[in-house]
């Protein structure tokens, strides 16, 4: 299987079986992307090297408005993708088996973790996972220590603030904080 095959796979299944082939993948993917990451957080890099090693990880040529601060950790990588005017701060944490889409002018603070996987919770199955991919909209600004897990969208121009814990969708322009997190308040677009 190969990687826009594994894509295609996660992106109509949800259930990967603990003797499933597809978990095999999950293990070489993962082999892959340590490689990747341990080149980028163990040696200086400027923007242009980082944009050339981010661009590897996933498998996909990023826009060269995009900027990283590593570290940066991820199991997969190839499950990634990133718009326009993206920047990634120090120590976050990408589970992108099941898919993360990042938008265009996403600002991500430092040692966010954005999971896609979550485990069965019956003792037979646990073994087994669930995959559920995470949308991050167009403008959205995510603070440091943010936690998303599994199938959560967080729509366009919404502000996730620092150290939240976001378990459902977050509505367009809306600021959220908290565990879990809960909607505060709506921002109005200063463009209009």
């Amino acid at each position: 299987m190969n990687n826009k095959e594994f894509i295609e796979y996660m992106k109509t299944h949800d259930f990967v079986d603990k003797d499933s082939p597809i978990l095999q993948k999950f293990f070489e993917l993962s082999e892959e992307a340590r490689k990747v990451t341990m080149k980028l957080n163990c040696e200086y890099h400027n923007q242009d090297e980082i944009r050339t090693l981010f661009s590897k990880l996933t498998d996909k040529e990023v826009d060269k408005s995009f900027r990283m601060f590593p570290p940066f950790y991820t199991e997969c990588g190839v499950n990634i993708s990133v718009g326009k005017n993206v920047f990634i701060n120090a120590c976050c944490k990408f589970q992108d088996q099941g898919g993360i889409e990042i938008g265009d002018n996403v600002l991500i603070g430092h040692s966010v973790v954005i999971t896609t996987l979550n485990h069965c919770f019956d003792i037979p199955s646990r073994l087994s996972m669930i995959a559920k991919k995470v949308k991050i909209g167009n403008d959205v600004w995510i603070g440091s220590n943010v936690t998303i897990i599994p199938g959560v969208t967080v729509n366009d121009g919404a502000i996730i603030g620092a150290g939240a814990v976001v378990v459902k969708d977050v509505p367009k322009n809306a600021v959220v904080a908290g565990n879990p997190a809960k909607i505060i308040k709506y921002i109005e677009s200063e463009n209009k």
